[in-house]
């Protein structure tokens, strides 16, 4: 097929969620509260690390910068699902479905980097205190951050190019509210299993190695939590470490059901169930369980919000 036969279709329709006017509405609704306290809550956390001088340190730079990528991971999303559940044509340019891919699949294994980094940062600072200042400096958390942003973004150009030209020559309907591996790849004209293949193995190897290095490190901190002769010392350690976990259980058990597990068994409404508790619920989860279980973040909060009283007063 040649190449001006390749791209016959100029936009997708993005199906969504089914169900009359009213649910839609419904939903709409529920997405736009979602989206905005998402925002609020991660760009508060944003705002506390930075301008409180006590959160200058690695464990909330890394916070930080993880508020940052949540909210550009469900903006990658959520505008575009609202603007389409109040469309009659529910339809995503060729480009911009291709844009949505790339950019939610980046930012998803920044996230999971992230995570593993976090992992790393907390494995120090409770299994080696003392070394903790001299190991994880500036410049280390410097570098690892760049290393997770560069990394996820450097990561998939190449094979979601190829996916973007493979002939699609119709339908160009996608049961989804994103553009998504599996359906885009069902839409194609022409299989095209080594790009499949390269683009899943190199999701399924983020997933496994970076799942089993924050399961590794979590083991070893909590056999270090165990030895803590206080009831006090320990209790602190598992109230540091539990968000952390909670966050990386309900991101990563929802995610390797999607990428890692067959989903030719999933009906299509679970799987858009899936794809929204890791993609929508997570970000909005993410402020609230690390500033409702960390003082140093709720004090920082609360100078948050009295700077911007006294700033709308003024």
């Amino acid at each position: 097929m040649n190449r001006s036969a390749a791209h016959l279709v100029t936009e997708f329709v993005l199906l969504g969620f089914p169900g009359c006017w009213e649910i839609q509405v419904f939903l709409f609704s529920l997405l736009l509260v979602v989206y905005v306290l998402t925002l609020l809550g991660n760009g508060a956390i944003i705002c506390a690390v930075r301008w409180d001088p006590r959160l200058h340190t690695p464990m909330y730079i890394l916070l930080g910068n993880f508020a940052f990528l949540e909210i550009w991971y469900v903006s990658s999303t959520v505008p575009n699902m609202l603007a389409n559940i109040l469309s009659t044509t529910k339809a995503i340019s060729f480009s911009g479905c291709f844009l949505q891919f790339y950019f939610f699949f980046s930012l998803g294994t920044t996230e999971c980097l992230f995570l593993a980094v976090m992992a790393y940062d907390r494995y120090l600072a409770i299994c080696h205190p003392l070394h903790y200042p001299t190991i994880m400096t500036g410049r280390l958390c410097g570098m690892l951050v760049s290393l997770c942003w560069l990394t996820g973004f450097l990561g998939y150009p190449i094979p979601i190019f190829f996916i973007s030209q493979l002939p699609f020559c119709g339908p160009n309907i996608i049961d989804h509210f994103l553009c998504d591996m599996d359906p885009l790849m069902a839409l194609s004209c022409a299989p095209a299993p080594i790009t499949e293949f390269i683009f899943y193995t190199q999701s399924s190897l983020v997933l496994f190695f970076t799942v089993v290095y924050i399961l590794r490190s979590y083991t070893l901190l909590l056999r270090a939590v165990f030895q803590v002769p206080s009831a006090a010392g320990r209790q602190k350690a598992f109230s540091t470490c539990g968000s952390h976990l909670v966050v990386v259980c309900l991101f990563y058990g929802t995610v390797m059901v999607m990428y890692v597990s067959p989903t030719y068994g999933i009906p299509t409404l679970m799987q858009k169930i899936l794809t929204l508790v890791y993609s929508v619920v997570t970000p909005l989860f993410n402020p609230l369980i690390y500033s409702l279980r960390n003082k140093d973040m709720k004090s920082a909060l609360r100078n948050v919000l009295c700077r911007i009283k006294v700033s709308q007063n003024l």
